[in-house]
């Protein structure tokens, strides 16, 4: 730094799991890409094809990009909050927009095949995943931090079906510090609840296409069920590290210096006590 000062250092170990993470994730990816490529004849939206849009869809947002939303304040420690804030945001907008995609794709491709919806045990859990992962509050900090520029409310907001919730923090700004005790270790425990179901509802979807597109030989150990077996593996492990990573306590977020000044003098403001604690 220009004061002489030490530049910040990420906690021992991080780094590596963050490398280790990201390699998993873009492995899952290409394993997926691979198996539907190679065994499955691809990827296309106004053909057969199109249903293979669907697998690939949801592992790449509800499990790779949602991961990596959920690490957003793990890797981007020393960046400021706002900044944090709108990636984290941004990641899960994309998850969200993408997963409906897929969504999308398998109904058109049940329709044009004239194949029942909503029957299977994958359908209620991948459906009730999407749907509470759409409701989620994104209220894990103050919807209107008094540092914050108007992306950042907006992004906030705008990550909130439930609106009426947004504009009460964002109206009533004093409000979000008392709130945000009491909330965020529902939204901390709803975030990782959701990332687990989302890749259990994956490998639901595995186990349930690889028995009905190769149900005689899938007991025979064919290429097709390893690989796809191997998917599964995969999302397993990206699961895992992803979840260490968001429960080890050294390894969250501190706020910087200026972040704690400015909290603590708006908050001293508007209700005459000093916040505490990281992200």
């Amino acid at each position: 730094a220009m004061d002489g000062a030490p530049l910040p250092t990420s906690p021992t170990g991080l780094s590596a799991y963050v490398a280790v993470s990201q390699l998993l994730g873009l492995t899952l990816l290409a394993t997926t890409g691979a198996w539907l490529g190679c065994y499955r004849g691809g990827v296309a939206w106004h053909s057969p094809l199109q249903f293979n849009t669907h697998p690939l869809c949801m592992v790449l947002g509800m499990a790779f990009l949602q991961g990596d939303a959920l690490l957003v304040y793990r890797v981007f420690r020393h960046e400021a909050k706002r900044s944090t804030k709108a990636l984290h945001v941004l990641l899960h907008g994309l998850a969200l927009v993408i997963a409906l995609v897929g969504i999308i794709a398998v109904f058109e491709s049940h329709r044009t095949k004239g194949i029942p919806n909503m029957y299977s045990l994958h359908s209620w859990c991948g459906m009730a995943t999407f749907v509470l992962y759409l409701l989620q509050v994104r209220a894990g900090e103050p919807l209107a931090s008094p540092g914050g520029k108007g992306l950042s409310r907006a992004c906030d907001i705008l990550m909130s079906p439930q609106w009426l919730l947004g504009c009460g923090f964002f109206l009533f700004p004093g409000a979000s510090f008392s709130l945000r005790g009491r909330y965020k270790p529902q939204h901390v425990f709803f975030g990782i609840a959701l990332f687990i179901l989302s890749i259990t509802s994956c490998l639901l979807g595995i186990t349930e296409m690889l028995l009905f597109k190769i149900s005689d030989s899938y007991s025979h150990f064919v290429p097709e069920g390893i690989l796809a077996n191997t998917l599964g593996v995969l999302l397993v492990a990206f699961g895992l590290v992803v979840g260490y990573m968001l429960t080890r306590e050294e390894w969250k977020r501190l706020p910087l210096a200026e972040e704690l000044a400015l909290s603590m003098d708006f908050k001293t403001l508007t209700e005459g006590e000093s916040p505490g604690g990281g992200s």
